[in-house]
Formats: C-alpha cells, sequence, structure tokens
C-alpha cells in the first residue's frame, strides 16, 4: 500500500497530498487512509505539513528516508495558512556571511502562526508579527527550484538590533554594521530608512547613536532625531551589559561600552 501510494503521487508529479484525496484512486477508506498516512510520516517516507496536509517526495527516497528542504517545508506550511513569511534572524545571519554557524532551526517572521513547529524533521520556530513588519527582502532559489523570501542585508542587521533578545544580536550588529558600511555593500541612507519603518524607538536611538559615532551624514541624523522624543529614562546601548556610562542626551543612550 505504501509503494502503491508513492507509485501513485510521482505518476502525478504531486508534492502535497491532503487527506480525503487518496481514498478513491487508491480504493481506500478515510480510516485507512489516515492510517497510511500517519505510518508513512512515522517512517520518514512522507512529511506532516499540518493536520491532514502532507508533503511527498518527487522520487523514491534512497536508503528509505526522505525530509523536504527547508524552504519548502515553510513555504507550504505558510501557503497552507494563506501566511506571508519573511526568513530571518540566524538564518539570514548565516546567509549574508554574518555568522558561520549553520542554524539547526527555521527562524521566520509571519503574519499566521507564532510558535515552535516541525513539518517532518525541520524544525521552525515562527514568530507571528503585524503585517505592517512584513517587506523588505530578498529572493533566492532552492537546489529545487522554489523561490523563498529572505530578509534582506539591511534588514537583517536591523532585525538584529531590534530583536536583539531573541537573536543574541547585540552587541554583534554594531560590528556587522561598521563592517558592511566600510565595504559599501549598504548604506546608512538604507539603514535609516528601513530602521524607521520597522524598528522601534529603542532601535532608533540605539542606531542613532552608533551612526552618530561613525559620523554619518547630518540630514541622515536629523530624520532619526525627528522620529524620537527627548527622554529622561535612557536605554543602554548594549543592553546585555551592565548600565554604567556616560549619558548621551541627544539620543537617550548611555554608552555603557563602545562598539
Amino acid at each position: 500500500m505504501e509503494s502503491r501510494l508513492l507509485a501513485y503521487t510521482q505518476m502525478r508529479q504531486l508534492r502535497v497530498v491532503r487527506s480525503g484525496e487518496l481514498t478513491r484512486p487508491l480504493r481506500l477508506s478515510s480510516r485507512q487512509e489516515a492510517k497510511l498516512l500517519s505510518r508513512l510520516a512515522q517512517a520518514g517516507l512522507i512529511a506532516r505539513v499540518w493536520r491532514g496536509l502532507y508533503l511527498v517526495p518527487p522520487r523514491l527516497p534512497l536508503g528509505g528516508k526522505w525530509a523536504p528542504d527547508e524552504g519548502l517545508a515553510l513555504t507550504t506550511l505558510m501557503e497552507a495558512r494563506r501566511g506571508r513569511y519573511q526568513i530571518c534572524g540566524p538564518n539570514a545571519f548565516n546567509r549574508y556571511g554574518f555568522d558561520e554557524q549553520v542554524p539547526n532551526r527555521v527562524y521566520a517572521y509571519n503574519n499566521a502562526l507564532s510558535g515552535d513547529r516541525t513539518v517532518g524533521p525541520i524544525a521552525l520556530t515562527l514568530i507571528k508579527v503585524a503585517d505592517t513588519r512584513l517587506g523588505d527582502t530578498e529572493q533566492f532559489q532552492t537546489s529545487d527550484g522554489l523561490t523563498v523570501l529572505y530578509s534582506s542585508r539591511v534588514r537583517t542587521v536591523i532585525d538584529a538590533v531590534y530583536d536583539w533578545s531573541r537573536f543574541n544580536g547585540l552587541p554583534r550588529a554594531y560590528g556587522w554594521i561598521r563592517a558592511e558600511l566600510a565595504a559599501k555593500r549598504i548604506r546608512a541612507a538604507d539603514l535609516v530608512r528601513v530602521a524607521l519603518r520597522y524598528g522601534d524607538i529603542g532601535t532608533i536611538r540605539r542606531l542613532a547613536a552608533f551612526l552618530d559615532l561613525e559620523r554619518a551624514p547630518p540630514r541622515l541624523l536629523s530624520q532619526m532625531e525627528s522620529a524620537i522624543t527627548p527622554t529622561t529614562s535612557p536605554i543602554p546601548l548594549i543592553p546585555t551589559r551592565p548600565k554604567r556610562g556616560t549619558v548621551d542626551r541627544r539620543w537617550g543612550v548611555v554608552w555603557n561600552d563602545r562598539p
């Protein structure tokens, strides 16, 4: 029965199977179909995406095991939930060469789901955000020709500042930004534009203080200054370190270390 199912999906060039689609062509009852799909998923021959939704291999897997591509797993799940996504955090850090460590799970901002999930052996950390926080992406193709979305290079370093506690982004992001500006892979103007659109007040304060240190053009600093208000409660430039140091009153930041 397992061979019949795989032969049928390969003949029809199916990548996704839903409960109820196999009862007629394979002459199964609904109960038999459910048991068959569950058995194949437990054996690692297909991958469960969602209740009643499975990914199937394009050909019989070598060694009796199969795992979908990370991009395929995430894309299929998001399509099933009619959501939008962009891969972010550690995965984007690695893609753009900021961090050599290869993550053992996929991190994605999206507007549909929150929490940790699995698609077959693929581990996903889904971070649900408002639609307004999705954007500024780049497209990449997987080895199977599937197009997946990543946060752009600029958006990635901004998110390293914005989501510093989740992604362990500070103080590392300051070094990345300095190197990217020096290599002219990103522009200070783009950093300001993305920070103002997708960051919060803390992100703007920290980035403005850092860009001021890096002698960014005054017009860009003025744009950031207009987005904040004076405060009597400054935040640390590096939130993981003690809040001791000189207070930069223009940006409302404590220089608790020099990046």
